[in-house]
């Protein structure tokens, strides 16, 4: 899998910072905010992220409610497993990747292996 585009990530963003289903409108309005953008423009991407599996919809009226099927971190894992995936040295990557971090992140991560240890040790 490879990243978002530029229009898949500002919807994606649009859509995983609300807290319920949006509309083509929600999505352009927010993204005509910053730049122009046309409705059928945004309308066939949130389609082609629903065809992808990022997206579901419902029914409402004449229009379709959209909803994000996986979270922001999910899709951040996925871009971490395909840098791992690309043949690189996967302790040297991490390694930079924790070098990259603040104190509190790196705690943060100290904490998460800890939890995965103990729940997979038997």
């Amino acid at each position: 899998m490879r990243g978002f585009g530029e229009l898949e990530s500002a919807i994606m963003e649009f859509v995983w910072s609300t807290d319920g289903p949006v509309l083509v409108r929600d999505v352009r309005d927010a993204i005509n905010a910053e730049r122009p953008i046309a409705r059928t423009s945004v309308h066939t991407v949130m389609e082609i992220l629903h065809r992808k599996g990022w997206l579901t919809r419902a029914r409402d009226g004449r229009a379709y409610r959209y909803t994000a099927v996986r979270s922001r971190e999910d899709y951040a894992a996925s871009l971490i497993d395909q840098v791992f995936s690309s043949g690189a040295d996967r302790t040297a990557t991490l390694v930079k990747l924790v070098e990259q971090m603040d104190p509190a992140e790196a705690d943060e991560l100290r904490t998460a292996l800890a939890a995965a240890k103990t729940a997979r040790t038997p």
